[in-house]
């Protein structure tokens, strides 16, 4: 069974940035897609980003605006998500998380409901 571990998450003042990191056990990094995800209290799920088995396919949700970066380290078989220029928007609980097996697409990649394994979450706040 794969586990996901997210860590990095904190508190940071408008403008600032964090990256978080998504270390997965228990599976192969590159034999997964994988995106992550963001959780509001009393909103639904958001894809954040995700991207395919091989790293070379990436999507955004449209409010990251350039600001966020995905990126694998498949030697320690990590995820990280790099965020900069942060608002009080971009308060929410990450996730990562693996995508069940079938077709990928690049365009209903940042659906929460195809994915199947999460970890945990990292709680990110942005204030001053």
């Amino acid at each position: 069974q794969v586990q996901l571990v997210e860590s990095g998450g904190g508190l940071v003042q408008p403008g600032g940035s964090l990256k978080l990191a998504c270390v997965i056990s228990g599976g192969s990094l590159d034999s997964y897609n994988v995106g992550w995800f963001r959780l509001v209290p009393g909103k639904s799920r958001e894809g954040v980003a995700c991207t395919s088995k091989s790293g070379r396919s990436t999507n955004y949700g449209d409010f990251v605006r350039g600001r966020f970066v995905l990126s694998r380290d498949t030697s320690k078989n990590t995820m990280y998500l790099q965020m900069n220029d942060l608002d009080a928007e971009d308060t929410a609980t990450y996730y990562c998380a693996t995508r069940r097996p079938g077709t990928w697409s690049l365009l209903q990649c940042l659906d929460a409901n195809d994915y199947r394994n999460w970890g945990q979450g990292t709680q990110v706040t942005v204030s001053s």
